[in-house]
């Protein structure tokens, strides 16, 4: 009962969130984003599947959470740790941001494959969470194959590299990223071990 309460609650804080900011975010032209997008491309890949782990697969990512992230890199809110993404928003504009994040959503994600180890534990975690150390499931934000939900901007995870996915699971733990809607992944994070992180990440990496 505890538990779906919370998850009740999160998902209601996200909607809310979405409502309150979703709405100010300008329809983007996945044409002319292409084209705005090539200076990505060095990192996160032309076609958003980037090649490199530490750099994130954009690739099928809803529109307004790629936005809402390139809002907060440049306004300071969110921060990578070597700095790059900074001086790669400072020159873009609303719509350059809309247009870029279109180009992306209108991509298809590479999936990637999961460790073999990890699937049982992988699978509990991302399903159902682990009720003796009181973490929530991921797939009642992230959905089932990890697509998320665009209306309440949770984003699509599934396929993305193990590696960034720990690294940012890792970051909301200790607090160096706190972009999240109602400290939800802060709070989520906070209770899991590397073990856990590393299990879930492989999972996530493999779901498609």
């Amino acid at each position: 009962m505890k538990k779906s309460l919370r998850l009740v609650v999160a998902i209601f804080s996200g909607l809310l969130a979405v409502g309150l900011t979703g709405s100010v975010y300008a329809g983007g032209d996945a044409m002319a984003g292409k084209d705005k997008s090539l200076v990505c491309a060095g990192c996160h890949g032309a076609d958003g599947n980037s090649f490199a782990p530490n750099f994130p697969k954009l690739a099928g990512q809803h529109e307004n959470y790629l936005i809402k992230q390139l809002k907060e890199f440049k306004s300071g809110v969110r921060k990578d740790s070597t700095g790059m993404m900074l001086g790669m928003v400072a020159g873009l504009g609303e719509q350059d941001m809309a247009d870029i994040s279109a180009y992306f959503a209108s991509q298809k994600i590479k999936a990637g494959t999961t460790d073999s180890k990890y699937i049982l534990a992988g699978t509990q975690l991302y399903k159902a969470g682990n009720t003796a150390t009181d973490i929530s499931g991921c797939m009642g934000c992230h959905g089932p194959n990890g697509a998320g939900n665009p209306d309440a901007n949770f984003p699509a995870i599934g396929g993305q590299h193990a590696d960034y996915v720990a690294k940012q699971l890792k970051e909301f733990r200790n607090g160096s990223r706190v972009n999240d809607t109602a400290k939800m992944m802060q709070n989520i994070t906070a209770r899991m071990t590397d073990a856990d992180i590393e299990a879930l990440s492989s999972y996530i990496t493999g779901l498609n």
